[in-house]
């Protein structure tokens, strides 16, 4: 966003125009003092930052200047580190010690530490560290710029690394514009994506899974744990150094080599990014760089996050502003990545961390609860991603309902593209484990999947990773539980499996098909994965087993998984096959809690839920536009795993009736067997 000092001080001075959001919600008039005092603090920090001369990208440049950089006269390393007295260069150079030759000097008037080396005294992969002195204390660390950290597998010590290959990657697709319409992410976890009980790959990732991602439909992979992270069992929410690639999961240049390759085959790529918190860690991280630990942190109470056991930033520092944002364009610009989904978006926007709060009314988002320094953040964040890449893609993670998450900064919102629909798998599981299925109602599971902000887009989930890890149960487990180690194989199938399977496919069915923005997966639910996450650790003996996932379920044929991956793949063709679905209203056209009966339409698409666990309708009748419709998806199918009760061959045709001839409609009958569900089309004239 460029803003000329004219033009920011203008908007600044005058009287404040009515914001599009509070336009739009009524609801919002009497808080409209405070969201436009969030609006103008974005305005005045980013003149602040920027003096109103130059774009927020180029603010965004401190990945340029600090850290390790060959450059052509020989090496050059920097760091921001205020509170130190001296810092000096270790590693396999110099027999790891302290050395004049190596110690930094303070750049003049400034927390800056610049060492400059000729050519030979590094070479590609060399291992390194500092080691910092300050009145706060003292000790090794890894650069807090650094792009290559590495642990040693024997003593398991983190080392930064230098990372200068002769041949850099050089993207083969230059240019990419992610497909939105709509988006449909497949969330996934590098070193958990295969079979053999190990740490996967990013080559193993692009060989094995890439393929099976493409064949199934998404076009979009959501990638979590990149930064690197001290304990892999943190499932990369732990982030140590912020601008290094996990090196468990291979090198820079095979990551590169992944993304470019999901960019060749039409597939976006965003990061999990992790902004919201950092781990303690003092020597791989951030706790306490150079005798001040509260350099990149708050001080006192609001320091440690007291349900993550992590660090959270001080987002109202301009060093630290400065050094997030320049992380967000580093991942862009240097790995072409498409975008972020955004960790622990709550935790940041408020000074409880969402935690205990109700969040029952909008004045609980105006109570003087809300931190506006990580608010402006954010929305400088949003700002900054999407000058550097217009087409880039922002998801917040964030549970409370803040409104404006997702509209734009100049409507007065936080600029996010997207917001998890968080509340969809929760009721999901709460249904399923608190409700008789003869009590489900459809009028209940319509309205919370349709209920949203009308100027906000969402990303639809049945379930995500948090939802696959021990202690918690996947939907597949909910259903069928223990049955799915002993009647998962074809004919071998009992009531609770039969049971599972239609509802997996069916509870799927009306989340994807409802969304306003985007439906996500994670990865191996689509065909029911059986095993939860289990990272290794001291209680499981470091084992591997519950952190892969097993594809050989899915390919087997035998099995009964193939029909639910089979399901997922028909599923997304249906959706994708209706232009722009995500923008068509969702129209109810019948809903009866008593039969469970739903159905709504989107387009030319008509979807029909029979939610009653035993009863089937025949001639069940809805009032349509006069014509003919074609069934093109129906989760009763024998190729879907159900009873194929229905003929889906057959075309259907409304029935005259003469009480709505005037209005161009007729009665659709069809038959509806229990729990099940079916598309149809109307058949272009």
């Amino acid at each position: 966003m460029k803003t000329s000092p004219k033009k920011t001080t203008k908007a600044a001075a005058a009287k404040p125009q009515r914001l599009k959001i509070v336009k739009n919600d009524p609801w919002l008039e009497p808080f409209e003092g405070a969201i436009q005092g969030r609006h103008d603090h974005v305005l005045h920090k980013l003149y602040e930052l920027t003096a109103g001369k130059k774009p927020l990208s180029e603010f965004a440049d401190g990945h340029l200047y600090f850290g390790l950089h060959k450059t052509e006269k020989g090496w050059v390393i920097r760091e921001w580190a205020p509170n130190a007295t001296a810092i000096y260069l270790i590693g396999d150079f110099n027999g790891w010690q302290e050395n004049e030759k190596y110690a930094f000097k303070r750049l003049k008037n400034s927390g800056n530490w610049e060492l400059k080396l000729p050519a030979k005294a590094l070479k590609h992969q060399d291992l390194y560290k500092l080691t910092v002195h300050g009145d706060g204390g003292e000790g090794e660390r890894i650069p807090a710029w650094c792009r290559r950290v590495v642990q040693d597998d024997d003593t398991k010590i983190f080392s930064a690394q230098v990372w200068a290959p002769e041949q850099e990657y050089v993207f083969k697709k230059k240019t990419f514009k992610p497909n939105t319409a709509p988006l449909l992410i497949y969330e996934c976890h590098i070193g958990m994506s295969q079979d053999a009980e190990k740490v996967g790959t990013y080559n193993e990732f692009r060989e094995n899974v890439l393929p099976r991602i493409i064949e199934e439909g998404y076009n979009c992979i959501q990638i979590m744990a990149i930064q690197e992270h001290p304990y892999y069992g943190s499932f990369g929410y732990h982030v140590s150094s912020f601008f290094a690639p996990s090196s468990r999961f291979g090198t820079p240049e095979e990551l590169k080599h992944l993304i470019d390759e999901a960019h060749q085959a039409g597939i976006a790529v965003i990061m999990d990014m992790v902004q919201s918190h950092a781990v303690k860690n003092e020597i791989e991280g951030l706790g306490n760089f150079a005798g001040d630990p509260s350099q990149y942190f708050y001080s006192g109470g609001r320091r440690e996050h007291p349900a993550w056991d992590s660090l959270c930033f001080d987002y109202g520092k301009n060093e630290v502003i400065h050094f997030l944002l320049s992380n967000c364009k580093y991942w862009l610009t240097e790995f072409h990545f498409d975008g972020f989904r955004f960790d622990g978006v709550t935790s940041m926007l408020y000074y409880s961390h969402g935690l205990g709060e109700a969040f029952c009314g909008y004045g609980d988002y105006y109570n003087g609860h809300q931190d506006d320094n990580a608010i402006c953040y954010l929305t400088l964040a949003n700002l900054l991603i999407h000058e550097v890449n217009p087409k880039a893609i922002t998801i917040a993670e964030e549970v409370s309902g803040m409104p404006g998450l997702a509209a734009p900064f100049k409507d007065g919102g936080y600029g996010f593209d997207y917001r998890m629909a968080m509340n969809v798998p929760d009721y999901w599981i709460k249904t399923i484990k608190e409700c008789r299925d003869e009590d489900w109602k459809p009028s209940s599971i319509f309205w919370e999947l349709t209920n949203r902000r009308a100027d906000e887009k969402t990303i639809s989930y049945c379930e995500s990773h948090d939802q696959a890890l021990v202690g918690d149960k996947t939907i597949i487990f909910r259903l069928i539980d223990a049955d799915m180690y002993w009647h998962f194989r074809k004919g071998d199938e009992n009531g609770t499996v039969h049971r599972g399977i239609a509802l997996h496919k069916m509870i799927r069915l009306i989340t994807a098909s409802t969304i306003c923005g985007g439906y996500l997966n994670f990865m191996g639910n689509e065909f029911g994965h059986p095993e939860w996450i289990d990272f290794p650790r001291e209680g499981n003996g470091w084992s591997h087993k519950y952190a892969r996932r097993q594809w050989n379920l899915v390919d087997n044929k035998d099995l009964c998984y193939h029909f639910l991956g089979d399901f997922d793949k028909a599923m997304l063709d249906t959706i994708k096959s209706e232009k722009n679905i995500q923008k068509l209203p969702v129209q109810e056209i019948w809903h009866n809690d008593g039969d469970q009966i739903l159905a709504y339409q989107r387009g030319s698409l008509l979807f029909v839920f029979n939610f009653n666990p035993t009863q089937s309708f025949t001639g069940y009748g809805f009032m349509m536009k006069e014509g003919a419709y074609d069934v093109v998806l129906n989760t009763d199918a024998k190729a879907f795993g159900g009873n194929g009760l229905s003929d889906d061959s057959i075309r259907h045709f409304t029935n005259y009736d003469p009480l709505l001839k005037k209005d161009g409609k007729g009665w659709l009958q069809l038959y509806l067997p229990a729990r099940s569900a079916v598309v149809l089309r109307k058949v272009e004239e």
